[in-house]
Formats: structure tokens, sequence, C-alpha cells
């Protein structure tokens, strides 16, 4: 009689089930599961996390970008327009007398539906003294006409002119290229050519330049200042180096406005700094600090160079000391250690901290505002006025979004020459 204890469990039997527990399938699966389980709480745990940035970062940046593009205004006020300027074909001529007839239909139902300030505002944007054309041509616009292009263009000799119907096609969306095109001093003329505005026109590429040279300037400032004073508080003893460290954070329990008014008190003619210069006999007369570049430049170098110190600091915390002794002890100069062995691994740091100012920089507002002259406003000056005082949303995307392209592509660039990867490779 064979023996029992021999033959394989039956599949009842539990040892069975306990051999097909830990099979190698059966070991497989509980580990999928397992991982699937955790994938799924770190997903919980950082959903509220995607949830915040898409609320408050994604989803407005990209209603700016649409905006930039997106132009319904003037076809949700003059919808037969719209629709009429859009089998004009023959842009070097004026539209043919259905595009009028439409224009007076809209023109007489607006006024009517007190809609018509919507319409003279939009046109103001793209023709010189618009609000002026549109309020002017519903006035004096009669019930019924035989010849409609007649009649508007003797009340107002503009609507015979195809830029001024160019205007109108470009403004009927919608989709449009008018504000992107405006924000880099350009326009698109009746025949569809995209050509310069009049130089007295053209402001926002000076604008956007002068932007990125006081972010520069601010930035190898904040460097030049920051760089000995981190490396002084990462070479202190730590008891020493916390409590100079206060003073460093000090700056982010004070309000923005409050340092920046205080510099207004400090650099004007009457204030301390021209008083102490005038009573040390530097100067014989007060220097104008206040209102012009200098004084942007001082205040937000002041402001921002604590977010330089700090990334700095990090990284030099972290290097030993031991390396630069090493090169001095191999018969390198001090100079030579420090610019062979000490600098390229400070780099990231200087990446970190420079790349940090520079898109802080870019967008102030305030302090130039404050301490700034007319000439010194920066791109979120323009951002906020046609945001808040002109309500032109268009415009304020459109430079926005060449901002951010801006900053987007110095960003790669920057990250390219002194990236943290190339650094260490280095």
């Amino acid at each position: 009689m064979p023996d029992q204890s021999l033959a394989p469990p039956a599949a009842g039997h539990p040892a069975a089930g306990t051999a097909d527990a830990d099979s190698p399938d059966a070991l497989k699966r509980r580990l999928r599961r397992t991982q699937r389980m955790r994938k799924l709480k770190a997903v919980g745990l950082t959903a509220p996390l995607f949830l915040f940035l898409l609320a408050t970062f994604v989803l407005p940046i990209g209603d700016m970008l649409r905006r930039s593009v997106h132009d319904t205004e003037l076809a949700a006020v003059w919808p037969r327009v719209a629709v009429a300027v859009a089998e004009w074909t023959d842009r070097s001529t004026v539209p043919p007398e259905h595009v009028f007839a439409a224009l007076a239909a809209d023109l007489r139902a607006s006024r009517e539906e007190r809609t018509l300030a919507t319409a003279a505002r939009r046109l103001n944007y793209a023709v010189d003294n618009g609000r002026s054309l549109v309020f002017g041509t519903a006035r004096g616009l009669p019930e019924t006409s035989p010849d409609w292009r007649a009649t508007l263009t003797e009340a107002d000799p503009r609507w015979a002119d195809p830029e001024t119907w160019a205007a109108v096609e470009q403004a009927s969306g919608p989709l449009t290229g008018f504000f992107l095109l405006a924000a880099l001093d350009l326009r698109q003329a009746a025949d569809g050519a995209i050509a310069s505005v009049p130089p007295s026109s053209a402001i926002y590429v000076t604008v956007l330049a002068r932007t990125f040279t006081v972010s520069i300037v601010v930035t190898g400032l904040c460097l030049l200042l920051g760089f000995p004073v981190a490396y002084l508080l990462a070479s202190l003893p730590a008891r020493i180096s916390n409590l100079l460290m206060i003073f460093v954070l000090l700056p982010f329990w004070t309000s923005l406005l409050v340092r920046t008014a205080a510099w207004v008190v400090l650099l004007q003619e009457q204030g301390l700094i021209n008083g102490a210069m005038l009573w040390l006999g530097i100067v014989d007369e007060p220097v104008r600090m206040i209102y012009n570049r200098i004084g942007v430049y001082i205040a937000m170098t002041h402001i921002l160079l604590p977010f330089m110190i700090l990334p700095l600091y990090s990284v030099m915390k972290g290097i030993p000391p031991h390396y630069v002794r090493a090169a001095r002890s191999l018969g390198a100069p001090p100079a030579t250690a420090f610019a062979r062995v000490y600098l390229p691994l400070v780099l990231p740091g200087v990446a970190a901290g420079s790349l940090l100012v520079f898109i802080l920089a870019l967008g102030y507002y305030i302090t130039p505002a404050l301490v700034g002259g007319a000439a010194d406003q920066m791109i979120s000056y323009f951002i906020a006025f046609y945001t808040s005082d002109s309500l032109n949303w268009g415009m304020a995307a459109a430079l926005g979004a060449i901002l951010l392209t801006a900053t987007l592509v110095l960003y790669g660039v920057f990250n390219r020459l002194l990236g943290v990867d190339r650094i260490r490779l280095g």
C-alpha cells in the first residue's frame, strides 16, 4: 500500500491553499495590489495640491492665453456686421453695400439696447478716435436710406477708408491677432500685411526691453551683494550664523509696501541719505535718487536680496571645507582654489538664486510705481492699467502672454547654459 504522506495534498486540503498562496504568481499579484494601493494613497494625498495649483495657477494662465487671442466683444453687439464683413474679400476697397446696411442696422439696434459704448470702446483700441466715430455716426443715423454706403461715408468720411473696415473685421472675432500684434508694436494692414506701428505709438517693445534690463541689473546687484553675505554665514559657527540669519529673514516680516515707502523717505532730496552725504561733505547739493532708475535699482535690490542669499547659503553650507584645504595643500593659491574648486560647487546656488530673483523682478509693480518715474515703469504697470483702469483685458492678456513666453525662453536658455546637470558634469 503506497505511503499517503508522499502524495500531493488534495485540492480542499489546507496545505493545498497555503501552497497556492505562496506560489510565485500569487506573490506577484499581492505585490502589484500593494503597489497599486500605495499609488492610490499617494495620489489621494497629493490631489488637494494638484487641485489647488490647477485652480490658482493653470486655469488663470490658460484663461489669460485664451483672452489674448479670443475676441467676441464687438460681435456680441454688432452680430450683423460680424457676419457681413467676413464676406469682404477685396480689402483694397471698401466693403459692398450690404455690409454698410448691416452696420446701419447694428448701430440702430445697439443704440436702442444701450450697448453702443461696448462697440465704441472696442473700435477705439484700433481706430484713432474710434469712440467719436461710432457715437457720431449713430447720432446722425436716419431711419432709412437708399444708399447706406453714401449715407455713412457722408456722416463720417472714415467709413470710406479700408483701414477702418480692416479694424472692424479684425475686431469681429472670434479669434484675433490684434492684441498680440499690438503688444509687439505691430499691426495688420487692410491687405493683411504685418507692419510696424508709427514710432509715436511704439511703446511696448521698449517697455519689455526696459523690464528685462531692470531685472538683469537687479539680479546682478543681488548676486554681487549676496554672495559675500552667504559665504560669511556659511563660514561662521552655527551659533553666530543663526543669529545673523535673523537679519536676513527680518524683511519678510515687513510688508512690501511699507519697505518701499521707507525707501521713498530715505531717498528723497530731503531724506536721511542726502542729509548724511551733505553733512559728511560728500556732495554739495542733494542728489536726485527718487522717481528715477537709481531708486528702482536700490529698492528692488534691497527687497530681493534675501531671495539670493538663501539659495547661496543652502548650497555653500553643504560644501565640505576640506575640499578647499586639500587644494591649498596641493599648492594651489587661494584665488585658484576658490575659482577651480569652490566656485564650481557653488554654481547651482548661483543659478537657483539668480533665476529666482530674475523671475520675481520681472513681475514687480509696486516698487517701480512708487520709487520710479514715468520712464521707469515695467510691463506689469501696463498690465495692471489695462486690467483695472481701461478694462482692456485683451491687451492685458497679450502683454502677459508675451512676458510669459519671453520668460520661458530665457529660462530655457539660462537652464541650458547654467543648468544643474551641466554644472555637475562640468
